[in-house]
């Protein structure tokens, strides 16, 4: 396998966050010719995280990619913590060769789950430090990007991942379009029918259409989004103004539910 030369990282630092300099430089640090691009996801959001990832490895891969992910909302134990103890750094080789190293927290490798071909514990400290994706896990990145075989630790059991949820907004775009969880597969709606979308008690009326641009200005569209690559993720879609703003300004994570009309 060629070396990782690219790594799409991921993590809930806030957009601009010095946080991402810090885990860039250290990257770096270890190995100058690394390219590192950063991907700022909602504050202990594995379900946004799990839903980038996803869309990082499956669409446009690239062989020399590594997609490195750093969301630890330390859910795993609700007691106090020692010496920033939290859950533990995974590794994930996936069908189509991508590689995959975060910590195994929530969904965040919910979305891959079916695209792992192996699954191993890395072999890394996993407390000590509060900025543990600073301090200790870059090491592991690099290294398991060198193909550096110590890194590596015990298999684990794939099917302790939890499955990806099906109706939850996954991410909010630019634009106010709301992404889903939900696969275009498991939509079982015709073209131009009319469907009731509520999330968080508001109810709206919207078109299901195949295409995004196939309703008029103003209208709310239930569609499949951009993302998702071969079975595409749906959206909720008002063209030319936002969904999200419409719906009240839902969080990601926030559930949402579509009937026939």
């Amino acid at each position: 396998m060629s070396q990782a030369s690219f790594i799409q990282f991921i993590a809930d630092y806030g957009v601009g966050d010095p946080s991402f300099g810090e885990v860039i430089q250290k990257l770096i640090l270890l190995d100058p010719l690394l390219r590192v691009h950063p991907t700022s996801v909602q504050k202990f959001s594995t379900l946004a995280t799990g839903f980038w990832t996803h869309q990082y490895a499956m669409v446009n891969p690239l062989s020399t990619m590594m997609i490195y992910t750093n969301t630890a909302p330390r859910k795993d134990d609700k007691e106090k913590r020692d010496a920033g103890d939290g859950e533990k750094l995974v590794y994930a080789k996936l069908k189509n060769d991508v590689r995959v190293i975060g910590v195994n927290a929530g969904y965040c490798f919910s979305f891959i789950k079916p695209f792992i071909s192996s699954l191993h514990l890395v072999n890394v400290a996993n407390k000590g430090s509060q900025f543990r994706s600073r301090d200790f896990y870059p090491e592991a990145v690099v290294g398991i990007a060198h193909d550096d075989k110590p890194f590596i630790g015990p298999a684990l059991d794939i099917s302790k991942i939890p499955d990806a949820p099906e109706s939850r907004i996954a991410w909010i775009d630019g634009y106010g379009n709301l992404k889903t969880s939900m696969r275009k597969s498991a939509v079982k709606f015709h073209s131009g029918q009319t469907v009731i979308v509520t999330i968080n008690g508001m109810s709206r009326t919207a078109l299901f259409t195949d295409g995004s641009f196939s309703v008029h200005e103003g209208e709310l569209a239930f569609a499949p989004g951009s993302s998702g690559g071969g079975d595409k993720f749906m959206e909720i879609f008002l063209r030319g103004l936002s969904a999200w703003k419409e719906f009240g300004k839902p969080n990601i994570e926030e559930e949402f539910a579509v009937r026939e009309a």
